[in-house]
């Protein structure tokens, strides 16, 4: 296909595409025009993404386990394969993918608080760094003994470790990570969602769990908070109570691990600049914007400026946003690429899942939680 050029002329850009189907050429306009055409050119791919967002959601109220998330990936996923999108709907497809998907981050803030990590008690925390720490680890060693590429084993270990789709979206949107990286990870931690979903509560009966010790558990060792809810309250009303404090404690673990990864992320594209070399430092390379008004949503609602009757209309919008942005990865999915990876994946997130279930245990033994 023949390249397109781009030519400054006047201060105006010229792009000049030479396709045998169309030449476009952008002249000046005015800064309303632009915007206008730019969010004209969104729509279709917007729309095809609230589509799939509002069709898992309605079946995702019909399989509260499985979630609306899951279905709308694999929704986009199943749609790929039938048709892959026309360039048309690429644009939306894009932006939803990245920008509604870190916008849903943001929105998830405004539902957490830093005083939650107290109301845990000081027991909990060294089960949550614990666990953290190892899932981190163990991903860092058994992905590159499994040969897996960097991206891909980031993604599913910061799922495994802090909060499954949730994390992974905010650790996309850090990384820019390849579309069938995300999907496979997202397919990994759910996997592995409903085995825990499944089992715990049969283990912890078995075992004779305490409806704190089986909160905890399940809070730590669980990735998405729907299938936290869903194990604990199979197991008790306080066990989910517990449950669902821990895991929300768990996910503000996003904030220093995206710091970090965004950070690392710089440094190695040369973002980052030694400071007797005079050169300037790109913080919006270093630091994305909308990890800064994460941290603000946070502190906003940490401080009483969200009232407590938006939490829940805001906890949906985040869903459903994050339903829209993983329905749009799913369309952008190449399924070939995933049956490339292989097996390897799948068996990074069964590592994973073993290494943070049994280390949440051994560390409620240790602290006397158990």
């Amino acid at each position: 296909m023949p390249a397109a050029h781009d030519v400054e002329m006047d201060g105006a850009r010229i792009e000049i595409a030479s396709s045998s189907a169309a030449a476009v050429a952008l002249t000046r306009a005015t800064p309303w025009e632009s915007m206008a055409g730019s969010a004209w050119a969104l729509l279709p791919g917007a729309g095809v993404t609230a589509a799939i967002a509002l069709v898992a959601t309605l079946l995702g109220g019909l399989v509260p386990v499985v979630g609306a998330p899951v279905i709308a990936i694999l929704c986009g996923i199943v749609i790929s394969l039938v048709k892959r999108p026309s360039p048309r709907l690429l644009p939306g497809i894009s932006f939803t993918a990245k920008k509604v998907l870190q916008g849903s981050i943001v929105v998830l803030g405004f539902g957490l608080s830093l005083g939650q990590v107290v109301s845990t008690g000081t027991g909990s925390l060294p089960v949550l760094v614990g666990t953290l720490v190892a899932a981190l680890a163990m991903a860092w060693l058994a992905g590159r003994l499994l040969r897996l590429p960097a991206d891909l084993r980031t993604l599913i270990g910061v799922g495994t470790a802090i909060c499954g789709a949730s994390a992974i979206a905010a650790t996309d949107a850090v990384i820019s990570a390849d579309e069938a990286d995300v999907s496979y990870a997202i397919a990994t931690i759910f996997t592995f969602n409903v085995v825990a979903v499944l089992l715990y509560p049969f283990i912890g009966h078995a075992f004779g769990f305490s409806q704190r010790t089986f909160g905890l558990w399940a809070g730590t060792a669980i990735n998405d908070l729907s299938s936290v809810v869903a194990a604990s309250t199979t197991y008790g009303h306080a066990a989910a109570s517990y449950g669902v404090i821990v895991k929300l404690t768990r996910t503000l673990a996003i904030i220093p691990i995206s710091l970090a990864l965004a950070s690392l992320r710089g440094w190695r594209s040369g973002a980052t600049r030694d400071a007797s070399s005079g050169r300037r430092v790109d913080l919006r390379r270093v630091l994305p914007f909308f990890i800064v008004v994460f941290v603000a949503a946070v502190a906003a609602n940490t401080v009483g400026l969200v009232p407590a009757s938006w939490h829940h209309p805001m906890s949906e919008l985040s869903i459903w946003m994050i339903t829209a942005a993983l329905g749009a990865i799913g369309l952008s999915t190449d399924v070939g690429h995933i049956r490339r990876a292989g097996a390897r994946p799948l068996v990074l997130g069964a590592i994973l899942w073993l290494t943070v279930g049994l280390a949440s245990l051994g560390l409620q033994a240790m602290t006397g939680t158990l």
